[in-house]
């Protein structure tokens, strides 16, 4: 008698209590089911291709695991059965709080009996959406446990149950980080939630009650959910469930992985409300996965030739979307977090045909203009610059289309020097090489040759351009990207003569022979490039629709061994492009206006004669282009050279040679006044200290070209 009347005293503070709360708090407010089902945000983002394919996944939430929002008609019959068997028998009968397991949670905690919960999952709805309601630690106060009640009478005066459930089981937390029904079943069993079966559903259920419950407390309790709910164990699978459950990682990487770099990229330019769900690419699964295929296979191949890293980019002309993105070689990187396209590395000779394009804008030169390849000494700061061929030959005489063609070095320095450094500079920031943040003299002569810093992903835009009649747009990997700048970087003619030039199979073989990885049964234009000390090896080119830029070498610095424009980046760029056009077609683009044909007779057979496209305008009328630089120059010494008499050599014994480039006509040597003599041929000059003063004068006694040179010592 006695206890019943403390206890009924305790009911009547506790009813005495709940109606002061009654009467001192509002209503609680709840949010429309829509708007909770609208603010759900996935932990990983999926990088889908242009069809709607997964490329990559990419976990952009770390403090749980979270996937897509699932709805209850794609939930499995057997899970919805398990969990509201485990965890609220009399869901769909009360009103959002259960009283009878109220009342009997209140009398074992009066008596001291245990604390087990009586929350409903109306409850723990409320729960999820008022973080407020959650217990902090220690015991659950009253005053909490009354707005959490009041909570869910109001959710269930507003939602309806099938919304209530379907809020639970994706808020729900199953295992360590795992929240939500679709990020359990698709981490612990492999599997999408509406393919759940009895066994599976029976180990949820379990796991809700006790998410971190070691191996065999997980099957005690699966056991007694499905001998519950279907009147059978199956011991044996759920025992090997739950080791399978319990043995799977608490946190796990992405699982499907074929363009991390290019999801890299995407994030980073995607606004943060992006993040978290499904974005479309510009990607397509089956060029990507050739792309990073066939780089493997390649990289594989020379690998003895110390080459472990690559990258790949594809790009649709018309367009500007990237087609293909693969930012390194996976495994076989020792560096495989650095994105290969978006890398900043010496681009060799594949700045040529800008170079080139910029003076055949500017009608200094055409393709048919001979340059000369011989030695040549360009005074900078520091001393002088000596340019070579890869071959280490010079080939005296050759035309634009030859020199473009065929790569050759030293014609190349030679333009720059007719099209002025800071122009250069200039016109290649307009192409959209953004690295370029110095002057011209900053970079010298050897820019002509790719001495500059470029990236992969700003070359293949560059070589678009001429793919599309010169006109320059930047490349984009979203559908909803848009960059109003479009420009013309060069007249639809001279993009027209570029192209012709580096789809000329005939002109590049004196260097690459006609059998070689440039070489494809469709039109292309294609060039390559290698850096110095043979660090980085470049391949990019267009055909009528696609353009392919592929760059190979190594993320250390380290030099490759053996590896040329044509061994290393080549073989892959040939095969993507072959793949590309397996079924399309890459016919030669048409005559624009602007371009005359013209037959040419070159001197002395330099080239054989031939018929040659030209800017209207510019086709030579005699018989033969005029060679640029055939005129007499002093070749040694370089203006600004500082000479050191030896003292512990004879004065006798030294000389300093006097060595120029003469035409037909007379030259002479005239120094500090004196005539020395003809100019032909070397000079050898017994050197005095003190500044002097060298002339090259012509026959009639005018000066060609004059240096000053210094002499010091004795």
């Amino acid at each position: 008698m006695r206890a019943a009347a403390v206890l009924g005293g305790m009911g009547v503070a506790l009813a005495l209590a709940l109606a002061w709360f009654v009467l001192r708090e509002p209503v609680p407010r709840v949010p429309e089911f829509t708007a909770v089902r609208g603010a759900h945000r996935s932990s990983d983002t999926w990088i889908l291709d242009r069809h709607g394919e997964l490329l990559q996944e990419v976990r952009t939430d770390l403090t749980t695991r979270r996937l897509a929002w699932v709805g209850l008609p794609e939930m499995s019959p057997a899970l919805l059965t398990a969990v509201l068997a485990s965890e609220d028998r009399l869901f769909y009968t009360h009103g959002g709080v259960d009283g009878q397991a109220m009342a009997g949670a209140t009398i074992r905690w009066l008596t001291g009996g245990g604390r087990r919960g009586a929350s409903t999952i109306s409850m723990q709805v409320a729960t999820f959406l008022a973080p407020g309601l959650r217990r902090q630690g220690g015991p659950r106060s009253l005053a909490r446990k009354w707005r959490q009640m009041r909570t869910a009478w109001a959710l269930e005066a507003h939602w309806s149950k099938a919304e209530i459930l379907e809020v639970y089981l994706n808020r729900v937390t199953f295992r360590g980080e795992l929240q939500g029904i679709a990020a359990a079943s698709a981490v612990l069993f492999g599997k999408v939630p509406h393919g759940l079966t009895e066994p599976e559903a029976a180990i949820l259920a379990a796991l809700i009650r006790a998410p971190n419950a070691g191996r065999e407390s997980l099957a005690r309790r699966a056991w007694a959910v499905r001998e519950a709910v279907w009147g059978r164990s199956g011991r044996e699978e759920i025992t090997a469930l739950a080791a399978r459950v319990t043995d799977t990682p608490r946190g796990q990487g992405p699982r499907v992985t074929l363009a991390s770099h290019a999801a890299g990229r995407v994030l980073a330019e995607a606004p943060p409300s992006r993040s978290g769900g499904p974005i479309r690419t510009t990607l397509d699964l089956g060029v990507q996965r050739v792309a990073a295929e066939v780089l493997m296979q390649h990289l594989l191949a020379v690998r003895e030739s110390r080459v472990q890293d690559g990258a790949v980019l594809v790009a649709d002309n018309a367009s500007g979307e990237v087609l293909a993105y693969v930012g390194g070689s996976g495994s076989l990187s020792s560096a495989s977090q650095v994105d290969g396209v978006r890398a900043r590395r010496q681009a060799g000779s594949t700045l040529k045909p800008f170079l080139y394009g910029l003076a055949l804008e500017r009608r200094l030169l055409t393709p048919a203009s001979l340059l000369e390849d011989t030695p040549l000494d360009v005074p900078v700061a520091g001393g002088v610059y000596r340019p070579r061929n890869y071959d280490e030959h010079f080939r005296g005489l050759l035309t634009v289309r030859t020199a473009l063609a065929g790569s050759v070095n030293v014609p190349a320095v030679r333009t720059l020097s007719l099209v002025g450094l800071d122009v250069f500079v200039s016109h290649l920031e307009q192409l959209g090489f953004t690295g370029l943040t110095e002057s011209g003299e900053f970079y010298g002569p050897s820019l002509a040759l790719g001495s500059a810093d470029v990236s992969l992903w700003e070359l293949v835009n560059a070589y678009r351009s001429l793919a599309n009649q010169g006109r320059w747009s930047a490349l984009r990997m979203t559908s909803d990207a848009h960059d109003p700048t479009a420009r013309e970087a060069y007249s639809e003619a001279t993009a027209f003569l570029l192209s012709s030039i580096l789809a000329d199979r005939e002109s590049r073989s004196g260097t690459f022979g006609l059998e070689n990885p440039l070489a494809t049964r469709f039109w292309t234009a294609v060039k390559t490039g290698t850096s110095k000390d043979m660090r980085d090896n470049w391949c990019v080119g267009y055909s009528r629709r696609y353009t392919v830029g592929v760059w190979v070498g190594n993320f250390s610095g380290e030099p490759m061994r053996d590896v040329s424009g044509v061994t290393g980046a080549a073989p892959i760029w040939l095969e993507l492009m072959a793949y590309l056009h397996r079924h399309a077609p890459s016919p030669p683009p048409s005559l624009p206006a602007g371009v005359v044909v013209q037959a040419v007779r070159f001197p002395r057979g330099v080239e054989p004669d031939r018929p040659e496209w030209f800017l209207a305008g510019t086709a030579s009328t005699g018989p033969s282009p005029r060679p640029l630089g055939v005129h007499p120059t002093i070749l040694v010494p370089v203006g600004g050279t500082l000479i050191a008499i030896d003292p512990d050599i004879p004065a006798a014994r030294q000389r300093v040679v006097f060595e120029a480039r003469v035409g037909d006509g007379a030259t002479r040597w005239v120094l500090d006044g004196m005539d020395l003599g003809t100019a032909r041929g070397r000079f050898l000059w017994q050197p005095t200290p003190g500044m002097h003063t060298l002339s090259l004068m012509d026959g009639e006694g005018r000066s060609i070209e004059t240096v000053t040179f210094e002499v010091r010592g004795m």
